[in-house]
This record gives C-alpha cells, sequence and structure tokens, in this order.
C-alpha cells in the first residue's frame, strides 16, 4: 500500500468516526433541550387547568387546548403527587395518525375531587426541527470536510512530487553509464537532505565500481599471458619422452589446473564485458540453424558419454547479439553434456518464442535462485562454476527470461524470448 493511500485511509475513518461521534452528541444533546422545553410547556398546560377549574368550578375540555390532549382520570384519592414526564405514542384524533409525544402525569384535587391527570403534546413537529437542525449544520460540515480532503490530497500530492522525481532518478541511474545521478530542485528541506545523500551515495558507488572493473579487467588480461606461457611449457614438457611415470602425473595434474584457471579467467572477462554492456551489435539469428550447428560441434562428446539427443525444433528467428546468443546456446549445450550420467537422455524443444534444454542428471532438484550465483556449484563437479551465471547475464541483457525446473528426473531450462523488445 502506498504512503498516499495509507494515509488518506487513516484520515477519513477518523473524519468519519468524529462526524458520527459528533453527530451523535449534537443530536441526543439537542433531544434532550426539546424535551425540557415541551416539559416546561406541559407544565404550564397543567397550571392552566388548575386555575381554569378553581375559577369555573368545571374541569376544562379534553379538546380545549389546540396543541394538547388533556386527559381525566377520577381516583379514589391521591396516592402520588409527583410530575411524572416521559415519552410515549398516541393516537392524534385531530391528524388522525399515531405519533411520539411527551406526556406529564400527576395527580391532585380539582374542585374538591382528586383526579389522576396526562397530558400529552406532540413531538412530531418538534423532531422535525431537529432534523431540520441537523441537516442545516451537518451539511455545511460534511462539504467542508471533502473540500478540505480535497485540498489536502492535492496539496500532499504537490509536497511529495520532489520524492516521486528522486525515485524515478534513482531508477533511470545506470552504474554502467557516464551520465551521473541527476539531482533535483526542492524547497523542502527533508528532500534536500535525501537529494544530497542519494547524490553522495551514487558518486561513491560509481568512484567503487569503475576502481573494481579497472582492477578486474586489467588483472584477467595480465594474467592472460603468464597462463599461456604456462601451458604451452607444461604441454611441452608432458611430450616430452624424459618424464618419469611420476613426474608426468604431476604435470598432468597442473596441466589441468592451469586449463581450468584459464577457463575461469575467460569466463571472468566475458561477464566483465557482459556486465559493462560491450556486446551490443545485433542482427537476425537462425536459432534452429544455429542449435543444430552447435549439436554437430558437441556430437563427439555426446556420442563419448552415450547420450541420447532428442530434437523438436520449429522455426525461431530472433534479433539479438550473434555472439552472446553463440554463448547461450554453447553453455546449455555444455551444462546438459556435463551434468548427465552415462547414457542418459536430453530433449531439446524449440518453438517460436522459446528454447527448452532437459537432461537426466546425476543429482535431484537443484535450487532454482543459487545455481544462477556465481560459483556456485556441486562439490563434484570439475566446472569453473561460472556456466549458469553466465547464461542468466546473457538473458539479462538479451531481455529474455531464464528459468529452471525439475520435473520427472528431468533438470529442465527454459529460455522465453522478449520479441517485442528485441526487433530492429
Amino acid at each position: 500500500m502506498k504512503l498516499f493511500t495509507s494515509y488518506n485511509r487513516i484520515l477519513s475513518v477518523i473524519t468519519l468516526t468524529g462526524l458520527l461521534v459528533i453527530g451523535f452528541l449534537f443530536y441526543q444533546m439537542l433531544g434532550q433541550y426539546i424535551n425540557k422545553q415541551i416539559d416546561d410547556h406541559l407544565y404550564e398546560e397543567l397550571l392552566e387547568v388548575q386555575d381554569f377549574a378553581h375559577v369555573k368550578n368545571i374541569l376544562p375540555s379534553p379538546d380545549g387546548y389546540d396543541d394538547v390532549i388533556v386527559d381525566y382520570k377520577k381516583i379514589h384519592k391521591l396516592a402520588d403527587k409527583r410530575k411524572i414526564f416521559a415519552d410515549t405514542n398516541f393516537y392524534n384524533p385531530k391528524k388522525r395518525h399515531h405519533e411520539t409525544a411527551r406526556y406529564l402525569k400527576t395527580e391532585l384535587l380539582l374542585n374538591g375531587q382528586p383526579y389522576e391527570i396526562m397530558i400529552i403534546a406532540s413531538k412530531f413537529e418538534r423532531q422535525e426541527e431537529i432534523k431540520s437542525i441537523i441537516l442545516i449544520i451537518l451539511l455545511p460540515v460534511i462539504v467542508l470536510l471533502l473540500i478540505l480532503w480535497l485540498v489536502n490530497r492535492i496539496l500532499i500530492k504537490r509536497m511529495w512530487l520532489p520524492f516521486r522525481q528522486l525515485l524515478a532518478n534513482i531508477k533511470a541511474f545506470n552504474i554502467n553509464q557516464e551520465k551521473v545521478f541527476e539531482p533535483i530542485q526542492t524547497n523542502i528541506e527533508e528532500f534536500k537532505e535525501l537529494n544530497k545523500a542519494v547524490l553522495n551515495v551514487s558518486l561513491k558507488v560509481k568512484s567503487d565500481y569503475k576502481e573494481i572493473k579497472l582492477f578486474t579487467e586489467n588483472a584477467s588480461h595480465e594474467m592472460m599471458t603468464p597462463l599461456a606461457v604456462i601451458n604451452s611449457k607444461l604441454d611441452t614438457m608432458l611430450q616430452s619422452n624424459t618424464l618419469g611415470k611420476e613426474e608426468s602425473e604431476i604435470l598432468d595434474d597442473l596441466y589441468k589446473a592451469t586449463s581450468k584457471l584459464t577457463k575461469l579467467n575467460q569466463s571472468l572477462l566475458l561477464l566483465v564485458k557482459i556486465d559493462n554492456n560491450q556486446l551490443q551489435d545485433k542482427e537476425e539469428i537462425d536459432l534452429k540453424a544455429l542449435i543444430n550447428e552447435k549439436l554437430n560441434y558437441f556430437l563427439e562428446l555426446i556420442q563419448k558419454r552415450n547420450l541420447i539427443v532428442k530434437t523438436e525444433l520449429v522455426a525461431s528467428v530472433i534479433y539479438a547479439n550473434y555472439y552472446l546468443t553463440e554463448i547461450l546456446i554453447n553453455n546449455l549445450f555444455s551444462n546438459a553434456i556435463r551434468h548427465n550420467h552415462d547414457g542418459g537422455s536430453i530433449l531439446i524443444t524449440l518453438t517460436e518464442d522459446s528454447l527448452a534444454f532437459s537432461n537426466t542428471g546425476t543429482q535431484s532438484a537443484l535450487h532454482p535462485v543459487k545455481i544462477f550465483e556465481r560459483f556456485y556449484k556441486d562439490n563434484a563437479s570439475e566446472g569453473t562454476g561460472l556456466g549458469l551465471a553466465i547464461l542468466k547475464q546473457v538473458c539479462l541483457r538479451q531481455n529474455h527470461k531464464l528459468t529452471y525446473r525439475y520435473q520427472q528426473d528431468y533438470h529442465q531450462f527454459t529460455i522465453i524470448f522478449n520479441k517485442t523488445k528485441n526487433k530492429p
């Protein structure tokens, strides 16, 4: 959930709750005030009944008042002289419908006779007044709250605009490009500090990256010549007939180790080139023809291990860098052959938009994320641990999607080509 949405939700809940509580309390207080007015009116009517009975020596007519109804009930004696005020429902004979009302009930002597008197006053008009008052007060309050909410929304959007610009600049920042991080212009102090901190971090990261990149490139290039010389000397010594069996075995181990180190150095150089986006030339590539070509190239290794290769290839053309695509196919073949068992099988499936290599193997399911990390490999593997990492980097640079899954004893690597981004 976005910060602005969360803030608005909290503000809306608080405002709505406050409005309901205030409205309820206002309604209750207004109702009590109206009841107090009606009670005073009922008491005045009771005094008028007493005065009328005292002066005229007769009881006033129940219909003798316009806005109240007076009911008399003769009793034996006065038992309770309290004046009881309460709400009730009654049938109004003048209006011919039931209404809510307020009544006053008491006992008193009229012309020397004890009576129970109930004076009823309708609350209908007063309740309508309450509703009108509430509408008159609450409607402007609601409109005012809506206006404040809209103004608050607009102001917050404007206040957070520098943050959005800063976030967009952070996303656009590329450590491989010469262009430095683009700061923003803002008058808000907090965003100024954030902008300054991000700018300093970006400059530091870029500086450190350049130093590491330069060191890696120089170290890899400088290692190539000594390694080539060592390989050449070891090859010459291995071909010599003057060595004994023990010396030959030692030299053979050294030769293998040096060859592995050479491959590792070449893989690291390739990763540097891919990371630096130095291989950008693109062309149309016939994947079906390239896979068949590489199948013939690896045929000797496949036959040596008695592997069964099945292919399901359809015509597919992508627009990509040929060198990177060739590395992609080579690594898929190499991985499927190296990590297979003798007499195993390989299934290659090519559709118009995807390529899948499935192979049996000596291991069960691998970790779907860690296998693409650099130098991640099985302890028994003799590889450099960079093959799948190179595969992953090539897919990232070419905008392909690479996935791994283990199903029915087969390790499957699938590449989905994003042709919409690769069109010339």
